[in-house]
């Protein structure tokens, strides 16, 4: 290809970048990270083909200005870290609810199969959460107090191998989106399945309410933050199988960094859930009203953030970027 051809076929690209460097217009954070990536695939094509042309001066313009941009607005520190959350990862989440509700659909399908397998067969339950567990839950119920097992560790120690383990479990079903989202899948399929199998053994011993209303305390957003960690992890599968207009290395790079984006706003909320089991599920005798708020608020807070913020903000600056 031409040099002269190869200008003529990226010049809108370029420009676009050019326009938002110079103030003329605005994008949003993910789009000008995608921008640069492709841009800086065309600097080193240049390089490689056009090593005394003039595009490569060019580019090597945009790229400089570029990271003085980044340097300079995206401060490492409390700021840069409330940003993100406040804005730059509820922008860039916009473009992936779709692959939000892919994960939550196919986790309550396996949720539901769970619960059929368990009804079908109540030994299924021990398969699935280990006959340990069973038999000690069912020594709990027979004492009178089905949620024991939320009392018997230390606190602070409960907290910390609950949030490391729930980290560890996100981390899973993000890393294994890179088998083409198949193995996403199965993490988000074996959690389902035991949620499903989990909660109908309590109903077969007619503890539906006693059991819901103390689980959902903390897993509410336990739950919730699995389903978008298998978010993450599709986000990644999909990079790889549907790179579209870009080459499959950078859609797989693409992937693999907003999916990490993903994975990082999910730590607050594990934080949160690990202390709501460690320090709140275990409060078996609060009045029901008192677990209902929590759960409702819990459930309120996930959407709030990861659906409503999203498309609000994504409104809001769609108006603002359109010409006047």
């Amino acid at each position: 290809m031409r040099e002269s051809l190869f200008i003529k076929k990226n010049q809108t690209k370029w420009s676009s970048l050019e326009q938002h460097l110079s103030n003329k217009t605005e994008l949003p954070p993910s789009d000008l990270a995608d921008l640069y990536l492709e841009i800086s695939d065309d600097l080193n094509y240049a390089r490689t083909f056009y090593p005394e042309g003039k595009a490569i001066v060019y580019l090597n313009h945009l790229a400089s200005q570029y990271h003085r941009e980044v340097y300079r607005d995206k401060k490492m520190g409390v700021k840069g870290v409330i940003d993100f959350y406040a804005k730059d990862f509820p922008l860039m989440f916009y473009k992936y609810l779709p692959q939000l509700a892919i994960s939550f659909f196919v986790f309550a399908l396996f949720v539901l199969m769970g619960t059929y397998s368990a009804q079908t067969d109540i030994s299924f339950v021990r398969s699935i959460l280990g006959d340990g567990y069973v038999n000690q839950t069912l020594t709990n119920i027979e004492s009178g107090d089905p949620m024991a097992v939320y009392k018997k560790m230390n606190r602070m120690d409960m907290f910390m191998g609950i949030t490391v383990n729930n980290i560890r479990v996100a981390i899973i079903a993000f890393v294994a989106g890179i088998f083409l989202g198949v193995g996403t899948l199965l993490v988000l399929m074996y959690n389902g399945v035991m949620l499903g199998s989990f909660q109908y053994f309590f109903h077969a011993k007619g503890l539906l309410w006693e059991s819901a209303r103390t689980i959902w305390i903390h897993g509410t957003i336990e739950i919730s933050v699995i389903v978008i960690a298998g978010c993450a992890g599709l986000v990644l599968g999909n990079g790889i199988l549907f790179p579209g207009t870009f080459s499959r290395l950078h859609s797989f790079r693409r992937g693999m960094k907003d999916g990490a984006k993903i994975l990082i706003s999910t730590i607050p909320f594990f934080v949160i859930a690990g202390f709501l089991e460690s320090f709140v599920t275990r409060l078996t005798q609060m009045p029901d009203a008192l677990s209902i708020l929590i759960i409702s608020g819990s459930l309120t807070l996930i959407l709030f953030y990861y659906v409503y913020l999203p498309i609000q903000l994504h409104k809001k600056y769609t108006l603002c970027s359109s010409p006047t």
